[in-house]
């Protein structure tokens, strides 16, 4: 058994309690003060975190999803433990259906066959099937309407592990598309051109999250609400929120935590390979992105994903203001929800999988990150 103890841990409830952490094997099992009987871990003037969840990640440290090799994901989950992400969903771009199934194939591959590095929970579909006229980085020649003949020939080749799928509600097949996937996953709203009655009009037919909000999508205006207004006005659908501090200002990120509500906000990193590598060019989805002062931008200036990750976005999150209690749930708990994996991952209770982050409590730099029971090497 370890024990981490003497730390301020966010509870079951994401209360902050005095309390220790007891991990047997692979699974938490007791949380509650002047716990004995394990090798200590001792966390003075800590905050013990659940293992942070990341659901929209394309890549970083070199490596993509859509290489389509399982090497690139282990890449990926080694240096994302680095940084506290204990889970993730490994995104794809609008490529080709023949890359796609590849890159669910090595996913499942990793699933089934663990290694070091966070854990893969399963895969997020971003694209293909969006709106051309706001694809943003995505390739427009692979673009195309909601098409559930594809969709179901990918899901069940990789054994239904698709956790996440985009879907541009305006475009023709999507109310199919979307009241049949809503029963394999969470469908969301992306790279649409809905106004807000479409967007409305979609979440009645089952889509209960918005990708990258603000991003690929009509905003919020006093006339016209949105797609943006529209999320905001339905309590049953959750966002991504990007908060690297570029693609959406600080001021807009306050104002929009507070509006969803502490179970609402998921923070995702949108990364891509550049994550973690020094600024240069690099492919994205078969394009051309160019990372400079950690920016990704195509050529013509659209912005191509981030260099951002979990951990960064946390600190960011606190320092622009945003109560902690929500800034934690949003990258433990609520992704977690979305993916489909809070039985297992994203809180702090006896049972689920022992991951944990442990964080100065004064600075909010990493001190441990625990992942099914083992300390890891940072």
């Amino acid at each position: 058994m370890r024990l981490l103890k003497n730390g301020t841990l966010f509870d079951e409830n994401f209360d902050c309690v005095q309390a220790d952490l007891a991990l047997e094997g692979d699974r938490i099992a007791a949380v509650g003060p002047n716990l004995t009987g394990g090798e200590e871990l001792d966390c003075t003037g800590c905050l013990i975190l659940p293992g942070f969840v990341d659901i929209h990640i394309h890549g970083c440290v070199g490596a993509d999803t859509c290489d389509g090799e399982e090497a690139a994901i282990r890449r990926m989950a080694r240096h994302l433990l680095t940084k506290g992400v204990t889970s993730f969903c490994p995104t794809t771009m609008t490529v080709s259906p023949d890359e796609i199934r590849a890159a669910l194939r090595a996913a499942r591959g990793c699933m089934e066959r663990p290694e070091e590095g966070a854990r893969v929970l399963g895969v997020n579909m971003e694209g293909p099937f969006i709106s051309v006229k706001k694809k943003g980085a995505q390739k427009a020649e692979h673009v195309r309407n909601p098409d559930w003949a594809l969709f179901s020939s990918l899901y069940e080749d990789c054994g239904g592990i698709v956790r996440l799928v985009d879907v541009a509600p305006e475009c023709e097949g999507a109310q199919e598309f979307i009241t049949k996937a809503r029963e394999l996953c969470t469908v969301s709203i992306a790279h649409t051109e809905s106004d807000f009655e479409q967007a409305k009009q979609s979440f009645e037919w089952g889509i209960t999250h918005a990708t990258h909000l603000y991003n690929a999508m009509s905003g919020l205006t006093h006339r016209a609400p949105g797609v943006v207004g529209a999320v905001m006005d339905t309590p049953s659908v959750a966002a991504e929120l990007i908060c690297d501090g570029f693609h959406i200002n600080p001021a807009v990120l306050r104002i929009t935590f507070s509006i969803l509500g502490e179970d609402r906000t998921v923070v995702i990193s949108d990364s891509m390979r550049a994550a973690g590598q020094p600024d240069g060019d690099y492919d994205l989805g078969g394009q051309m992105v160019q990372v400079r002062g950690g920016h990704a931008l195509l050529p013509d200036g659209t912005i191509a994903g981030s260099t951002t990750n979990l951990y960064d976005e946390l600190r960011n999150l606190i320092a622009f203001g945003i109560p902690l209690r929500q800034a934690v749930k949003s990258v433990t708990i609520n992704p977690a929800r979305e993916a489909g994996a809070a039985d297992r991952v994203g809180s702090l209770a006896p049972g689920k999988l022992a991951d944990a982050v442990v964080l100065d409590a004064q600075t909010y730099d990493l001190r441990y990150v625990v992942k099914d029971g083992a300390l890891v090497q940072l």
